[in-house]
């Protein structure tokens, strides 16, 4: 009962945000341009479409999108390769099918979302990213980074000089990087830092379920009832360190009040309509 009010309140709110702000928020589909859909993996046998967000219990959800596509009995999420599910093309995604599929599939799916705190979703990103031993990122990002606000000329050519070194991408460094405007203007937020708003359009696709990862197994066990496949999958045990909002004073010690209330603008959006507090105790000084 409790979950069902919750689910029916956290709906609510993206139909009141969505409607209250027409300007911003009266897209159609015509207007999103097949890129745009990238982020919505479709399962035609059971009539699901979820919006996967990097850095909200999304491999643990490719996880039990894949094995939904192989033979009953499914076989257990946890015995698929994380690995696998981010290779491109291993799920199908709702911008290969040609768009009256498309309109025809958001309209009769069960569609879903996790979202997370948006501050806590970036300090994961962080962490993940550059703090992790992570070559991709330090190549894509993590030398440009250091290059523009970090004072650093000539950085390291590989991650592991720049370890060896002691040099890293500090986490004020990273929030430099998010708000300036050139970041954006070069090309859009890499997933992992993009405001989730942006990567499931909650105004354009109306959702049937809006999943937070504070209440992931709880939201999980629902939405499998919802789907009816509870009893014949079950969503993966989250071990990993759920990073909470008490580290939030911690990791932003460092980051200048300007700069705090600059980045709360930047993901105001996603605070708004996925019904996260603003977080006072960072911003008010």
């Amino acid at each position: 009962e409790r979950i069902h009010e919750t689910q029916e309140l956290r709906k609510q709110l993206l139909r009141e945000t969505c409607g209250g702000d027409k300007e911003t928020f009266n897209h159609r589909l015509e207007d999103v341009r097949d890129k745009e859909l990238e982020n919505l993996i479709v399962d035609d046998k059971h009539g699901i479409i979820y919006c996967y967000i990097p850095k909200v219990a999304c491999t643990n959800w490719k996880r039990v999108m894949f094995s939904l596509t192989q033979d009953e009995p499914y076989p257990d999420p946890v015995s698929i390769s994380p690995d696998l599910v981010h290779l491109p093309n291993t799920l199908p995604l709702l911008n290969s099918f040609p768009r009256p599929e498309m309109k025809a599939k958001l309209k009769h799916y069960t569609k879903f979302l996790y979202v997370r705190d948006p501050f806590v979703r970036l300090i994961s990103a962080y962490r993940n990213k550059f703090w992790q031993h992570n070559e991709y990122f330090y190549q894509q990002y993590g030398r440009h980074i250091l290059r523009l606000y970090a004072n650093q000329p000539d950085p390291p050519q590989s991650v592991d000089e720049a370890n060896t070194s002691g040099m890293r991408v500090s986490f004020q460094n990273f929030i430099q990087y998010l708000l300036d405007p050139l970041t954006e203007r070069k090309e859009p937020f890499e997933p992992h830092w993009r405001q989730m708003h942006r990567m499931c359009h909650p105004c354009l696709i109306k959702y049937d379920f809006v999943g937070h990862q504070e209440t992931l197994q709880q939201d999980a066990s629902q939405l499998l009832k919802i789907l009816m496949l509870q009893d014949d999958i079950q969503f993966p045990p989250s071990y990993e360190n759920m990073t909470t909002p008490a580290f939030l004073l911690d990791w932003f010690s460092a980051v200048p009040l300007e700069d705090r209330r600059k980045l709360y603008e930047l993901y105001e959006e996603d605070f708004r309509m996925f019904g996260y507090k603003r977080p006072r105790e960072l911003l008010d000084g």
